[in-house]
């Protein structure tokens, strides 16, 4: 019996960890704090944005694509000082992550999205639907992402895509 609880209180706590760095991810999207966003990667990663259809004709290559932190970092200094689009922020919705797989220290996670689109006008409009497919590094009480698929439903995107998903 002991043994049991103690699996069922690891699973707890790895689905926390998991549910932490989601919502702390977006919220620092969301919240405009954009220069926090690498913080929630491993130095060595992957983060790239492409479509579900990209995705299901095994095409990797989408709308972004980085490989390091530091690459992160570059997208972000480019975002405040040389990209020109219109004002505007997001407002993620996530469902429950569910853990796919796990191994090593490293777990696969799926997780659905909404993103709304507010405009500095104050229109607000569906922008993204799609999903997230994780690689989280755990590490004790840390966990980071070592790789972030964005994978959005459709195949196009109306504007600029600046800020990250």
């Amino acid at each position: 019996m002991e043994t049991l609880q103690s699996a069922t209180q690891s699973a707890v706590d790895l689905q926390f960890k998991v549910q932490d760095l989601n919502a702390r991810y977006t919220e620092a999207i969301d919240d405009d704090r954009l220069e926090e966003w690498p913080d929630f990667f491993t130095d060595k990663c992957l983060y790239r944005i492409t479509t579900a259809e990209n995705e299901a004709n095994g095409l990797p290559i989408g709308f972004i694509y980085a490989t390091s932190k530091p690459m992160l970092r570059d997208r972000i200094k480019a975002l405040r000082q040389a990209n020109v689009y219109e004002a505007q922020r997001y407002r993620h919705v996530l469902s429950v992550p569910r853990i796919v797989s796990g191994q090593s220290g490293v777990i696969h996670v799926r997780t659905s999205f909404m993103v709304a689109r507010i405009m500095h006008t104050g229109e607000t409009m569906l922008f993204a639907t799609g999903r997230y497919e994780d690689r989280i590094r755990i590490d004790g009480a840390q966990a980071l992402f070592s790789e972030k698929s964005v994978i959005i439903d459709s195949r196009q995107v109306d504007t600029l895509l600046a800020i990250p998903l």
